[in-house]
């Protein structure tokens, strides 16, 4: 049975749709700024922040009856927009699952002049989640992924296997995380944060740029509906390429336990996730298209992907990294991501990685370092953690 993508949102700084955000990016545009002076950090930081006002803006226009957080008008926003996208979704059938994937959730409430204006029980991933779901009316308890950075690719993997399962019919994948002192302050105290944007993979990459945002896929076990959308994509643009659906035919993770908060140096976690991705799917190494890395620019992960790839015999794919444009979006990072990876399919684009000069990783991986047009069938998702959690995920054109 085949998990279809049929609608799919990204809100960043960069916009709030899905196209918004890859136009900006085939204009190798960032949505990472310098910000001398914030609530985010007592000293200057690089991060992509989502502007409150317009965000607020855009969820009065929706006449929420109650009030709701930060993240959760993020997350309501982006299911809304996919419900609009493909007016055959039925989001209050009992056949239709929300999963939610973060690492912090409502983390800003952990600032008591905020928290007293909700239940504290809001500061809960799985209520916060289950908030969300009850907004749209969805009769399911709703299910809640957290596992570091790998969160989003997980969910999405989730989402898959319980289509396959044929215990829904319908399943609508989130990821979100926010920016809050708290979170920068952390990352601060592991020295991890860079002074610049962020430079995946580049000889003088020396730490991430954070950001926050949400990405929404909607993946279904009905064909028709892939077709829809994509007749629909289709009408809106000349390239021949979105003409065909997209389906997730393959995932896996694995643990390689090295460190809580330091990648491994071999790379073999990484390596197992990918083996069993492309062998679920079928697929050769050297069948594979284009690789949407991990890349946060810390020292150790980006040369970790590189041993992992060279190993899975995928050093010559076409391969980026989207961290200098939407910063590390955390839990929302693995969703993001992969939606500008099935946008960069429809389209047969290859976006630069923003940043990005001179290969500085042990292994001579091919980092695409400028935005480029090639036919691209396939996209192979990869992502790691703290915990030495590690994923992978495959995309495919189903025509």
């Amino acid at each position: 049975m085949n998990a279809f993508i049929i609608a799919d949102n990204i809100i960043s700084p960069l916009g709030f749709t899905s196209s918004e955000n890859f136009d900006e990016l085939k204009k190798m545009h960032t949505g990472v700024k310098r910000l001398e002076k914030s609530t985010l950090s007592n000293e200057p930081v690089c991060a992509a922040v989502i502007d409150t006002n317009k965000l607020d803006a855009a969820f009065q226009k929706l006449s929420a009856k109650q009030e709701y957080t930060r993240l959760e008008k993020m997350v309501i926003l982006s299911i809304n927009d996919c419900l609009n996208q493909n007016k055959n979704i039925d989001i209050s059938n009992k056949k239709t699952l929300f999963i939610f994937s973060s690492t912090k959730g409502n983390v800003d409430l952990l600032d008591a002049s905020l928290a007293s204006k909700f239940d504290k029980k809001r500061i809960y991933l799985w209520e916060t989640a289950n908030v969300i779901a009850k907004h749209f009316n969805n009769p399911n308890q709703a299910l809640t992924v957290s596992n570091a950075c790998i969160s989003g690719v997980l969910a999405i993997i989730l989402a898959k296997r319980l289509l396959e399962e044929n215990k829904y019919d319908t399943i609508i994948v989130s990821g979100a995380d926010i920016l809050t002192h708290f979170v920068v302050s952390g990352f601060q105290s592991f020295k991890a944060i860079s002074n610049e944007v962020a430079k995946p993979y580049d000889v003088k990459r020396d730490g991430i740029s954070l950001g926050e945002g949400c990405g929404t896929v909607v993946v279904s076990n009905n064909k028709s509906l892939a077709v829809t959308l994509s007749a629909s994509s289709r009408a809106e643009s000349r390239d021949e390429g979105q003409a065909s659906a997209i389906i997730i035919s393959g995932g896996a993770s694995s643990n390689d336990a090295n460190h809580i908060s330091g990648p491994s140096r071999t790379g073999d976690g990484l390596l197992l996730a990918i083996e069993k991705t492309l062998k679920e799917s079928n697929v050769k190494a050297s069948e594979v298209n284009y690789i949407s890395g991990h890349g946060t620019a810390t020292l150790y992960n980006d040369d970790m992907e590189s041993l992992a790839i060279t190993d899975a015999q995928l050093a010559s794919v076409p391969m980026n990294s989207l961290k200098s444009y939407f910063g590390h979006t955390l839990g929302a990072a693995g969703v993001i991501e992969s939606i500008i990876g099935i946008h960069s399919m429809r389209e047969n684009t290859l976006i630069g990685t923003y940043n990005f000069n001179e290969l500085g990783v042990t292994k001579p991986i091919n980092i695409i370092k400028n935005t480029q047009k090639q036919e691209v069938n396939n996209c192979l998702k990869t992502a790691a953690g703290f915990g030495g959690c590690n994923a992978a995920v495959f995309f495919q054109k189903h025509r």
